[in-house]
């Protein structure tokens, strides 16, 4: 017989959202259990190497990886949060509103009265010929190889995709010491921001919008690849194509929600390509249309991690308020979260986030 473990708040995922969720809810009084399948916290952060924007606040001008590290540390400062590293989540049983997960080879279950998604997104791939070469990664790979364990993909990349994955990752690159032959991005302008555009461009890297790869070449592994441009109704144009000799091909473009829980836990959900795919209906305090039940991060739309970690914290102290905790000032914290997020998301840069978000307000 499976021992069914109980807590108040369970977090899945331990990225910026999880961590954030985590520090607000315990700090308010709530008993938390934050699980995640990494045997470290941190998500996409411990492969961060590059220096944040935004405001203080928000952790400005410190690299991902400190943040990884402050918002861990802060999180085990408080004695009532459990943290349940390499805990695979594998299911939610929405009858009875039990987590299953895997930990330690053992099959274990736990029953939260609140619940906070912060399970973050995938990346996306791209369909090609020879698409499954071993030398074809996405820009997290290589991102976790360079960073994590500082090992390089190759001598000479071709990155596909110009948002600020892959003029990031570009950068980080050619740091290490590998050739960036070129930046293809299939729209007619750069989805990244200008600044990240500009570094690679002086280091001597062409970056060509509206252009997309053809094929991969190789036998055992990625040789080379073909590019080809695109007209302007985005179809390929025949007798554009050109030929790279590359070694590895870095696919960066754009991410999914991994939204498997919401969808087993019944809440409703709705296909907004402005953030990235199916996204939850949910409130204003980050609750979903199932009560109880509330979502953070990139789960929620796909953002930067400055907007992830003030939504953790939002959806954390609703869910602690909503069970009868709360610090003095919680309306006034929250209100400040909202402020937050709002000044994240204004300007042209936050246009589309504006739009996806008034699709699955609720």
């Amino acid at each position: 017989m499976i021992c069914v473990q109980r807590t108040e708040i369970a977090i899945v995922g331990a990225g910026p959202a999880g961590l954030s969720a985590a520090a607000s809810a315990a700090s308010a009084g709530a008993a938390v259990t934050l699980l995640d399948r990494q045997e470290q916290c941190g998500g996409q952060l411990i492969k961060q190497t590059h220096a944040f924007f935004g405001s203080e606040k928000q952790y400005a001008s410190v690299r991902g990886i400190d943040i990884a590290r402050l918002l861990t540390e802060q999180v085990r400062a408080l004695p009532n949060v459990e943290i349940l590293n390499e805990a695979t989540v594998l299911g939610y049983y929405q009858d009875d509103g039990v987590l299953a997960f895997e930990k330690d080879d053992r099959f274990q279950k736990i029953k939260p009265e609140r619940l906070i998604i912060a399970t973050g997104a995938s990346e996306r791939t791209l369909a090609f010929p020879n698409n499954d070469l071993p030398g074809i990664y996405g820009a997290g790979a290589v991102q976790t190889l360079m960073n994590v364990y500082g090992v390089v993909p190759g001598r000479r990349v071709l990155m596909v995709g110009a948002g600020n994955i892959g003029l990031i990752v570009s950068y980080q690159l050619l740091q290490a010491g590998v050739e960036v032959a070129a930046i293809i991005e299939a729209a007619p302008k750069i989805g990244g921001y200008l600044v990240h555009a500009a570094k690679v461009r002086r280091m001597g890297v062409p970056i060509l919008t509206s252009w997309t790869i053809k094929m991969a070449h190789g036998q055992d592994a990625v040789e080379g690849a073909t590019i080809w441009q695109l007209d302007e109704k985005w179809q390929p144009v025949p007798g554009t194509e050109r030929e790279l000799e590359v070694d590895v091909i870095c696919i960066a473009v754009g991410l999914s929600p991994l939204a498997e829980l919401l969808w087993q836990a019944g809440c409703a959900m709705k296909y907004v390509p402005e953030l990235g795919g199916h996204v939850p209906v949910r409130s204003e305090l980050m609750e979903t249309t199932v009560p109880g039940i509330y979502v953070a991060g990139d789960v929620a739309g796909v953002e930067e991690a400055s907007s992830a970690m003030v939504e953790g914290r939002l959806a954390g102290l609703a869910a602690a308020q909503s069970l009868g905790y709360g610090l003095t000032d919680a309306a006034g914290l929250i209100e400040e979260a909202q402020r937050q997020l709002e000044s994240l998301r204004c300007g042209p840069v936050g246009e589309k986030i504006r739009r996806g978000l008034a699709q699955v307000g609720r």
